[in-house]
């Protein structure tokens, strides 16, 4: 299979690239540099000239609290950049593999979200995401849409390095304790991506290591797993002034993927784990 993968220098990329190429498929890595995917002239050529069987979109403006003051920039990447894919892809006669974010629900519900659940993006940012969203679901019909959430792994800045970094400065680390979300490990998301292109079975879905915590949790298992003494004060989220509004709760129900590849992801204590003996190898 012939892949294009936007995005690849990016923490997701990288993992979508190694997975990818592990399979013996044929990918070709792209990032800004090389393909804009605001520029639509740029998209069109690309996979016309490349003709592949698939596109994965990790391409993505992910600054949450910038967009706020200027969403120009995050509209253009997460709506646009999706819209242009999708119509090139419609074009060529390619899938579209895109990801999205927990950010398009506005986290009022009392349990996780599913698949059918009617998105309410708090924040700039969140509206971009669905905007590219809507985008690729009335474009093309042969689109898989996977959100998924709180992100970790090589390659990229995330929360369990932002907290090891942090912890070297010996000082208590204020973390929020009532936001509720599920962690994802990106190579456990890239091998569940790639079992669902494998399955042909084009729809939206929820993707997320299993079980949930707030970000307060989440710190202070990083440092038991990792050894480290570390003073962790739980606070609020109001006590942090931040432009943009998150979601309280924005923990997503993995259906239909076990439903569709015959697995679930494993639990995010697991691939936190991993990903520590990932970083000390």
């Amino acid at each position: 299979m012939n892949v294009l993968i936007t995005g690849a220098r990016g923490m997701l990329g990288q993992a979508m690239v190694n997975e990818f190429m592990a399979k013996g498929w044929n990918v070709l890595a792209t990032d800004h540099s090389t393909l804009d995917i605001t520029d639509f002239p740029a998209v069109r050529a690309a996979v016309a000239a490349q003709r592949p069987q698939l596109v994965v979109n990790c391409a993505a403006y992910t600054a949450v609290d910038k967009a706020e003051t200027e969403p120009g920039p995050a509209f253009a990447v997460n709506a646009l950049g999706p819209r242009n894919l999708a119509l090139a892809c419609l074009e060529s006669g390619c899938a579209l593999l895109h990801i999205s974010t927990d950010y398009v629900f506005d986290g009022e519900k009392g349990e996780p979200y599913e698949v059918w659940d009617s998105p309410n993006p708090l924040n700039i940012y969140g509206k971009s995401k669905l905007w590219g969203e809507n985008y690729v679901r009335s474009l093309t019909a042969h689109h898989y849409l996977v959100r998924t959430s709180w992100l970790f792994g090589p390659g990229g800045k995330n929360f369990v390095s932002a907290m090891l970094n942090l912890a070297a400065n010996k000082a208590p680390l204020r973390v929020v304790d009532d936001q509720l979300g599920c962690p994802t490990y990106t190579l456990d998301l890239a091998r569940a991506c790639s079992s669902l292109v494998e399955t042909g079975a084009f729809g939206i879905y929820h993707v997320t290591n299993q079980g949930s915590t707030t970000w307060f949790k989440f710190a202070v298992e990083v440092f038991r797993q990792a050894g480290l003494q570390v003073d962790v004060v739980p606070i609020r989220t109001g006590e942090l002034l931040r432009p943009a509004r998150r979601p309280m709760n924005s923990c997503l129900n993995s259906f239909p993927l076990r439903e569709t590849v015959g697995y679930l992801l494993p639990a995010w204590q697991d691939a936190l784990s991993r990903f520590l003996l990932y970083l000390k190898a």
